[in-house]
């Protein structure tokens, strides 16, 4: 697991990480509203449904190296962008390979971990991302004011992630023959796999787009609330991001712990009611220490809930048609993920960015009800 996905993954987040702080000032500085500017993030969310169908195809290699390939293209586009129309392409471009990419490692790691030890191996994947984009958020104190620069470092990461995975990564697809008939339109065998687990998504699946929904609108929101609300600087808003980002990646032991010990639930509704009580304070806050406190509480929240998503899906995901039902719950979550950014821009435009605060954290109120009340433990025990 070290080389194949572990350090593949810590070095795609250190370059995240050295975008993240100013992505979305970077897209607001094209003279957008706050609409337009969450709906350039959003766009990616598209990408779930053709990664679905490459990665049983293709394989779980092959597919993060073609992600890997789509995300460098779509970084350069975004760093050499000079209107709306090239921003917009370059996203949807990056969310099929980060989709392609994000689905295949998930497809892979439910392959290779026995259930009993998944939660603790995902909540290290997990953290092993939040030590990367911690160490990318770090690095990007330094980069000054130029917005573009980051990408091109992105970029610089990603040619060396994909040498790395081209030597290290063994192919773990199972043969066609027992995944996926090659008989059966994709689409059809996508909507008979969506029959199949209804109840689950539409369990499951809304808590977690719940979920996805508040994580995405916070790494959205708190830059802008930093630079548009507090008036905070841009080494100042990278450093309320770096800060809160190192509680984060350090929440990773007790989540896989708890997740492996107790169950899946135990992790998660505490960290997400944590994580959505944060997200309200931040609407109160209006000087550097106090939106520094709220965001530090957020992502506490979020890194004891660190890997339960995936867990999650890695649990309930049958043997036969593991990817095209990953690809389903990935669309799930990442449908949170777009909804997160365009909550955030349109009360934003109406109301104020604190409104959007308040209206993330009623929405991981919501997952926390779904999740205690209406999902069902997935560690099974002997």
């Amino acid at each position: 697991m070290i080389l194949p996905i572990y350090i593949p993954a810590f070095l795609l987040a250190i370059g995240g990480g050295i975008v993240s702080p100013t992505l979305s000032i970077y897209v607001k500085s094209f003279e957008l509203s706050y609409t337009l500017t969450t709906v350039v993030l959003a766009v990616g969310v598209l990408g779930n449904i053709p990664a679905g169908i490459l990665v049983e195809r293709l394989g779980r290699k092959l597919s993060m190296l073609l992600g890997l390939v789509m995300i460098g293209i779509s970084t350069v586009g975004m760093g050499t962008a000079t209107h709306f129309f090239q921003l917009i392409v370059s996203q949807l471009f990056g969310g099929i390979g980060m989709a392609l990419w994000m689905l295949a490692r998930h497809a892979y790691m439910t392959d290779v971990i026995p259930i009993a030890n998944r939660g603790r191996a995902i909540a290290l994947f997990g953290g092993v991302n939040r030590m990367g984009t911690f160490v990318g958020q770090f690095c990007s104190i330094f980069l000054g004011v130029n917005l573009r620069l980051p990408f091109f470092i992105y970029t610089g990461i990603l040619v060396l992630n994909f040498v790395l995975c081209l030597f290290f990564i063994p192919e773990t697809r199972r043969t066609i023959h027992q995944t996926t008939d090659k008989k059966v339109p994709y689409l059809k065998q996508l909507i008979q796999i969506s029959r199949q687990h209804a109840r689950l998504l539409a369990t499951a699946g809304v808590g977690q787009v719940c979920v996805q929904t508040l994580r995405r609108g916070c790494n959205i929101i708190i830059p802008l609330y930093a630079d548009e609300v507090v008036g905070l600087t841009t080494q100042q808003v990278r450093s309320v991001v770096m800060i809160s980002s190192a509680v984060d990646m350090s929440m990773f032991p007790i989540a896989g712990y708890m997740m492996d010990r107790f169950g899946r639930r135990y992790a998660t509704v505490p960290g997400v009611c944590i994580f959505a009580t944060g997200m309200v304070f931040m609407s109160f806050t209006g000087t550097f220490t106090w939106l520094l406190l709220a965001a530090i509480f957020m992502k506490m929240g979020n890194g004891i809930a660190s890997g339960t998503m995936m867990t999650l899906g890695a649990d309930l995901a049958p043997r036969e048609g593991t990817g095209e039902f990953l690809g389903l719950w990935r669309l799930t979550g990442d449908f949170g993920g777009s909804a997160g950014p365009v909550i955030v821009g349109n009360l934003a435009d109406l109301f104020g960015l604190s409104y959007s605060g308040f209206a993330l954290g009623g929405i991981g109120y919501l997952a926390v009800g779904i999740f205690l009340w209406l999902v069902p433990e997935t560690l099974k025990k002997e």
